[in-house]
């Protein structure tokens, strides 16, 4: 039997071959040609695929230039501060985002009601009833403490910023038809 040298293996390409190889293939060709067609190549193979911050959108602020304030600016946003008319906006959606979010609760248990086989017994319509009442009750101060929000926010930003006010009559209204058994 052969001895025969892992090390030295012959139907693999060796080294200067390789490299002899890319040499012929950039001769002639200009720079920037050939280190396209290695990035195009380097793309069909999938070696960009699982790049770190693939389909993230670029941090540009570390190279934008510095001011006076540069350094103030960076450390409130690292830290999570936000001027009091962008804190206004947030509670302003979070607020309507929570509002809509009981409205759907009640309209789900009107669905659910509605769907049964059973005819409903009286207690139950009592008790669906009273909720909705109460949940328009809640709905009609909730959107009113909204509009103050919004009034307030209007108030304190330039006109691109400003927000309409929410017709909270129509809104309650729209509501208690939509949820009526």
């Amino acid at each position: 039997m052969d001895f025969v040298d892992w090390r030295k293996r012959t139907d693999k390409p060796s080294l200067q071959a390789e490299e002899k190889r890319q040499a012929a293939a950039f001769r002639g060709r200009r720079m920037g040609d050939y280190v396209e067609e290695l990035i195009r190549a380097a793309q069909e193979r999938g070696e960009f695929d699982h790049l770190a911050g693939a389909g993230k959108p670029l941090n540009l602020e570390q190279y934008q230039e510095w001011d006076e304030f540069s350094m103030a600016h960076h450390l409130l946003k690292g830290s999570g501060y936000v001027p009091a008319e962008i804190e206004l906006q947030r509670q302003i959606d979070r607020e309507l985002a929570e509002a809509q979010e009981k409205l759907q609760r009640i309209l789900a248990w009107r669905q659910r009601l509605l769907n049964r086989r059973f005819v409903l017994i009286d207690h139950q319509k009592r008790a669906y009833l009273t909720a909705l009442d109460l949940a328009a009750v809640e709905y009609d101060d909730v959107l009113r403490r909204i509009n103050k929000r919004i009034l307030t926010l209007n108030l304190s930003t330039p006109a691109p910023m400003h927000r309409p006010i929410i017709k909270v009559d129509e809104l309650v209204t729209q509501f208690r038809e939509e949820a009526a058994l």
